[in-house]
């Protein structure tokens, strides 16, 4: 069983981190207390993914790049799950008031909650009935 799961199957999904990244030891201050400083970025390989499925078209292509933009990841794949890549409620709005200004659509945020991943959330009315 994978950590990932593991941990899921404990906590709530909010609670599971979007990134594992293995450690020989904890970097600390002179103080003996972590240091947050110290701490590696995770790759993209430390996030997790479904098997890598390219954005479909225009709609599912914009909303990619805004994703992997706000999240800082590389790519993103149309059935990556906004939350699992980092994504939270601040992101959240942010990815809103992006939408709203590419698309002049608004959507409310439960949306993305109900439907985080790339492909759902593209389909969901507003964004799919965007015609450029």
């Amino acid at each position: 069983m994978s950590l990932r799961a593991h941990l899921g199957g404990l906590l709530p999904d909010y609670m599971v981190p979007s990134a594992f990244v293995r450690l020989e030891a904890l970097p600390l201050t002179m103080n003996g207390k972590l240091d947050r400083k110290a701490l590696p970025v995770p790759d993209d390989d430390a996030y997790a993914r479904q098997a890598y499925e390219a954005p479909q078209g225009e709609i599912e292509t914009l909303l990619a790049g805004i994703w992997a933009e706000l999240l800082g990841v590389e790519r993103v794949g149309r059935h990556d799950n906004f939350f699992e890549l980092g994504g939270h409620s601040l992101l959240a709005v942010r990815l809103l008031v992006r939408l709203t200004e590419a698309l002049a659509v608004e959507l409310p945020l439960a949306i993305l909650f109900a439907k985080p991943t790339l492909a759902e959330l593209a389909r969901e009315g507003p964004v799919a009935n965007f015609s450029a």
